[in-house]
């Protein structure tokens, strides 16, 4: 497998940002990390190798970022507010840095599907939700799209804006709502094992119908923890079923 590593200072989030790339050709699939982890976290927990096989035959090219979850709302000790600039910042970082950069390592015409487990999958959902213009689709895996549940009762306008169990139910662009519903890879996966909320992808698979926004809820089963063996299933599913 071809494996690069790639970095840059974004001046967005003013910090030096690396990625890591993993394949030739195919669909760009975004991987984002889960919680405070870094950008090689889905190689260290062996998410790669499952779908090595998926890279090599050119059906997907990998894009892992780091995150900066860090220096938002995992911190205790930076004030609400910033960790709210944070992650407005993180999100530009995406779509005015990542996404040329991907583009320009594939085509103008490759599709980009964001894919996260976790809080991973938090980011990879509302990165789509705000921006199907520029991002193709979302692989979601055991997610919660209520950013309230990270904010520890803080609330402003950046926090409703990034949060997609608030602003999605009050969308009515039509241009983004059609971008969402000819999109064809809105993938919302949960197991019911350990640690597991199912209830959250419900919540957001309701949403979506209300909005008659296609996507495929996955639900697995009581013996699906949230963990990455039940991601190292899920992915390599999903790619190979979906795509």
């Amino acid at each position: 497998m071809d494996r690069s590593i790639h970095g840059w200072h974004s001046p967005r989030l003013n910090k030096h940002m690396d990625i890591a790339v993993y394949g030739h050709w195919g669909v760009a699939l975004l991987l984002v990390p889960t919680a405070a982890a870094d950008f090689l976290e889905y190689e260290r927990f062996h998410l790669i190798d499952t779908i090595a096989p998926m890279i090599d035959a050119g059906k997907v090219k990998v894009f892992s970022v780091n995150s900066i979850n860090r220096e938002s709302w995992l911190n205790n000790h930076m004030h609400p507010r910033h960790k709210s600039i944070r992650h407005t910042q993180f999100n530009e970082y995406i779509y005015q840095e990542v996404v040329p950069f991907i583009k320009n390592m594939t085509s103008q015409d490759t599709p980009i599907i964001t894919c996260g487990a976790s809080l991973g999958a938090f980011h990879s959902a509302n990165l789509f939700f705000k921006r199907p213009d520029l991002i193709s689709g979302v692989i979601a895996m055991s997610g919660d799209y209520e950013l309230a549940t990270y904010t520890k009762g803080y609330h402003d306008e950046d926090v409703y804006f990034n949060s997609p169990m608030q602003y999605l139910p009050n969308l009515t662009d039509h241009y983004y709502l059609e971008h969402m519903r000819r999109s064809g890879h809105i993938h919302i996966l949960t197991g019911q094992g350990d640690y597991e909320h199912p209830d959250a992808s419900r919540r957001l698979s309701g949403v979506l119908h209300a909005k008659a926004v296609p996507h495929d809820l996955d639900i697995w089963g009581y013996d699906m923890p949230h963990d990455w063996p039940t991601w190292r299933k899920m992915l390599p599913y999903v790619l190979d079923a979906k795509f």
